[in-house]
């Protein structure tokens, strides 16, 4: 399999990330139990799925948050909110708000039927 498949495939299914005690957590040395690892190949093994992990649960929850923003702006709700008000308390620019409103507009529309354009992330 080409090292590029096999990070398709990582970016789909990530390592999980597993919540730790919290009388660990507090320990500022302790993150995912790496500094239990010894070898280096082991360490960096689990590192990097650690970051695969990461990047793709920030990627998903910047989707939600997208989502939620086009929601909370949708012009049919009685109770809808302007991008200001979103931005105020995503704590975002007002700029920023608009891409995300719009970001999850495409996301609510579904699958874009021509593959050729991708939706752009703000």
């Amino acid at each position: 399999m080409a090292e590029s498949s096999g990070r398709s495939e990582r970016r789909v299914r990530p390592s999980p990330l597993l919540f730790e005690p919290t009388e660990v957590a507090s320990d500022p040395e302790h993150f995912f139990d790496l500094e239990s690892i010894e070898d280096p190949r082991d360490l960096l093994s689990r590192a990097t799925e650690l970051t695969l992990a990461f990047q793709a649960a920030t990627d998903r929850a910047l989707e939600f948050q997208a989502v939620a923003a086009a929601q909370l702006a949708d012009p049919r709700r009685f109770d809808r909110l302007t991008a200001a008000e979103i931005a105020r308390r995503a704590e975002w620019s007002e700029d920023y708000a608009k891409r995300m409103i719009d970001f999850g507009r495409d996301l609510l529309r579904g699958p874009d039927p021509d593959p050729q354009t991708t939706r752009r992330r703000p």
